[in-house]
């Protein structure tokens, strides 16, 4: 069954989303970009509260680490830095870069020690045809499809259902969580539904007017939990 995913920005959201029915508890700051960074200290604080609401159940939480170009010790470097605060799933944006892989030679060792790791591509991008199985081959827990720029587009703009339907059936195939997100709302839910995802993920199109950058709308989450 697809799993919810909530991006929030603190532990009041946070509440909002567990009561509404998220299943993972997403932590980036929506106002830095595609996959903008949190402090530290706002994610410990988080993660702290989500895993002492046992009512619940266990909640996986997640966090990204900013939009930080591809140079592998600056990425390690804060990887690291989020390993501390005891989040679950670590997502590192896939920016373009004519070579992915002394990033994920890098990231290979921190992988191998249990550190679960999301792999956020953008549907505006082309990728090598061999990234998936590169992902696969350095430890990574998964893989997850989003939007670069946060215009109102979706995978479905860059997407046509066939080539969606492949890239998540190798996602699949490699043994990896496979997340859909970016500019997703409800009426994207029928078709994200079709391609089968591990869990797909919403913020703007849970927030009040449809903006990002603005509040979460509990009437939001949970019409989507109810068409999921």
């Amino acid at each position: 069954m697809t799993q919810l995913l909530i991006s929030v920005t603190s532990v009041a959201e946070a509440e909002i989303a567990l009561e509404h029915g998220a299943d993972f508890i997403d932590l980036k700051d929506p106002t830095k970009g595609a996959l903008g960074a949190l402090p530290l200290a706002t994610i410990h604080e988080v993660v702290a509260y989500v895993n002492n609401q046992n009512q619940y159940g266990k909640r996986l939480t997640s966090a990204t680490i900013g939009d930080l170009p591809m140079q592998a010790e600056l990425i390690l470097e804060h990887v690291v830095a989020l390993t501390k605060t005891k989040v679950d799933i670590i997502k590192i944006g896939f920016f373009e870069t004519d070579d992915y892989q002394p990033c994920l030679d890098t990231l290979k060792t921190i992988a191998q020690n249990d550190v679960k790791l999301i792999a956020v591509l953008f549907a505006e991008y082309q990728y090598p045809a061999s990234l998936i199985s590169a992902i696969k081959a350095a430890g990574f827990y998964g893989v997850m499809l989003d939007t670069s720029h946060k215009n109102g587009a979706t995978f479905l703009d860059y997407f046509s259902e066939k080539p969606m339907q492949l890239f998540a059936k190798d996602v699949h195939t490699q043994g990896l969580l496979f997340g859909l997100a970016g500019s997703l709302t409800l009426q994207h839910v029928a078709i994200v539904k079709t391609i089968n995802p591990s869990y797909v993920g919403f913020r703007g199109g849970v927030c009040v007017q449809n903006q990002r950058n603005l509040s979460l709308s509990a009437e939001k989450i949970k019409a989507i939990r109810k068409a999921m």
